[in-house]
């Protein structure tokens, strides 16, 4: 394989010792290995066979259409061989249905130790076909273990023969659930959640596992316990509201009580560090409590939509690394210069203690991650090397493995200066202690149900009302200290998930809510004055008396004191 570098590493390395990042130390001692002392042993690639019964083909990811099948792992006189009966399904959701290579769901007869992992049945095969490097996943997990993530997820690579067909290279790894070797969460009373669009009410209505969190609307799957009845959905439902209402409130203290404010913190960095857009469905997002405990994020799982992955290149290219972009933003307490992620994450970058905690947690780290987890990432690239050709000529792979492995090195040694400056230029919060409400203004606004979504509405503030109601100036309003934020009903704060910097999808009772289940919309871009409005394409508006009252709200804290100003938004629906 041709390197652009005798080590990219090497560079990053000498990179970080010019620029302050690093001290001088001896950071990495290889571990030893019986086979190749330049290798350590969990960085090799193994050979693995499995034979379907009957020659079938692996057609179907659903639980009810696993095929027995007949597994053989050849350990390389590193660990020992593992044989053994087993069933096999497809898994996955977008590189099962777009992706001409599979993934695929292993459940061993017997538990068994297989690649020095820990016993247990269940494992997983992930193709990594879009992902050109076949590390994006390893990078995630391996950066989790560092961070010190509980139950993260440890690779294995493997050449994998089908039936009798080679077809590639493929990433063991452990199937996220619960158990005493995966998430060790209590077998009856601990919780493991998975927050996901596909597993949740949005895409899977028919589940009788999932529902919509009471406070941010977060798509929530209950992983664990299985089989659950109504009454116990509901009381994990009720008990994640508290962690939500916590959040909400941004207080420190009580949201202590019931997360571990370190792991989250953690898990939000590698986000960032990777640019891993998934948050935003959200998808892939596990979370987990044992009984008695606190929430804890984690396993992490799922990060090829990460390293700015281009979504157009979706099914042609596979483009990444190409622009240096943030998930978070510049301020995440205000959703500004970053994705549109739910409240529940950003919504503590409003706490003046955990902006402070979450600044020394990346400043503490920040010299080493990078060095540290593309040192692991050198490993498995000398092993893989051949391996990766292989698979690269099996599936005329359009990005080439060896170029875009350099390529991500770069990106990631780029981004961490980026986020040095970024991070350590959030905002550093606040906690308004009183809050004055300023008054309403009114506006109708009428809409036609036969043109639906198509039509252009603009909702027109007096900017010189909202001056002269707020006490303040132009300028302040167009200031960080000023948000504009959805109502419900009952006047407490709602959350925006709409595409605008600050807006609402607004559903058949007039609270805010998700794009699936709403009626209209309002979107603030640029100019805060100018609100757009319109109708939820596709929806069918039949009723010319189908109208809605909602409210968005101006907010501008200064000197803890948070001044509040109500928009009334009266949507008159006719021909």
């Amino acid at each position: 394989m041709k390197r652009k570098s005798d080590s990219l590493l090497a560079t990053i390395i000498f990179i970080c010792i010019l620029t302050g990042f690093i001290s001088c130390q001896n950071e990495f001692i290889e571990p030893e290995n019986p086979k190749n002392d330049t290798i350590s042993r969990a960085y090799d690639v193994f050979e693995m066979d499995i034979q379907v019964e009957n020659n079938a083909q692996v057609i179907s990811k659903e639980k009810e259409d696993y095929l027995n099948c007949t597994v053989f792992l050849d350990g390389k006189d590193i660990y020992k061989d593992y044989s053994g009966t087993a069933r096999i399904r497809g898994r996955g959701n977008s590189t099962w249905f777009w992706y001409d290579k599979k993934p695929y769901r292993i459940k061993l007869d017997e538990k068994s130790e297989i690649l020095g992992l820990k016993r247990n049945s269940d494992w997983v095969l992930l193709a990594n076909y879009r992902d050109p490097t076949n590390l994006m996943n390893a990078f995630g997990f391996e950066a989790a273990q560092w961070l010190g993530l509980p139950y993260t997820n440890h690779s294995r690579y493997v050449e994998l023969t089908l039936n009798g067909e080679y077809i590639g290279l493929y990433q063991l790894t452990e199937q996220i659930e619960q158990g005493a070797n995966r998430v060790a969460v209590h077998e009856t009373d601990g919780v493991l959640l998975s927050l996901d669009l596909d597993d949740g009410p949005s895409l899977s209505p028919n589940n009788l596992d999932n529902f919509w969190s009471t406070v941010f609307r977060l798509p929530v799957c209950v992983k664990h316990p299985k089989n659950i009845g109504n009454e116990q959905l509901s009381d994990i439902q009720e008990d994640f509201a508290k962690l939500e209402k916590a959040i909400k409130e941004f207080n420190y203290d009580s949201v202590e009580v019931l997360l571990d404010i370190p792991s989250f913190i953690d898990f939000l960095i590698l986000q960032e560090l990777v640019y891993n857009v998934e948050i935003d469905a959200p998808r892939s997002i596990y979370i987990h409590k044992d009984i008695g405990g606190k929430y804890v994020m984690g396993p992490v799982w799922d990060f090829d939509a990460g390293f700015d992955f281009d979504w157009g290149t979706m099914m042609t290219g596979h483009n990444y690394f190409n622009a240096q972009e943030l998930v978070l933003g510049t301020d995440p307490a205000n959703h500004r210069g970053g994705y549109r992620i739910s409240d529940f994450f950003t919504k503590l970058f409003r706490n003046k203690q955990f902006v402070e905690e979450y600044k020394n947690r990346w400043n503490s780290i920040k010299n080493e991650i990078l060095v540290h987890v593309w040192g692991e990432m050198e490993k498995y690239t000398l092993s893989l090397e051949d391996a990766m050709e292989r698979d690269y000529e099996k599936w005329s792979i359009d990005r080439y493995y060896d170029t875009e492995i350099n390529r991500m090195g770069d990106w990631l040694s780029d981004r961490i200066p980026i986020l040095m400056e970024v991070v350590n230029n959030y905002p550093e919060g606040s906690i308004p202690a009183v809050r004055k409400d300023h008054g309403e203004i009114s506006i109708n606004v009428n809409m036609s149900y036969r043109l639906g979504y198509q039509q252009s509405v603009t909702v027109k503030i007096d900017e010189n009302e909202v001056l002269s109601k707020l006490l303040i100036s132009k300028s302040q309003l167009y200031s960080d200290a000023l948000r504009i934020v959805p109502l419900n009903t009952d006047g407490s704060e709602g959350e925006n998930n709409t595409n605008g910097i600050f807006g609402g999808w607004f559903e058949a009772d007039n609270n805010p809510g998700v794009w699936a289940n709403s009626r209209v919309f309002i979107e603030v871009y640029q100019d805060l004055c100018n609100w757009e409005c319109g109708l939820r394409a596709g929806e069918n508006y039949s009723n010319v008396d189908d109208n809605y009252s909602v409210k968005m709200q101006f907010q501008y804290t200064i000197n803890a004191e948070m001044r509040t100003l109500t928009i009334i938004v009266n949507f008159k629906i006719g021909e």
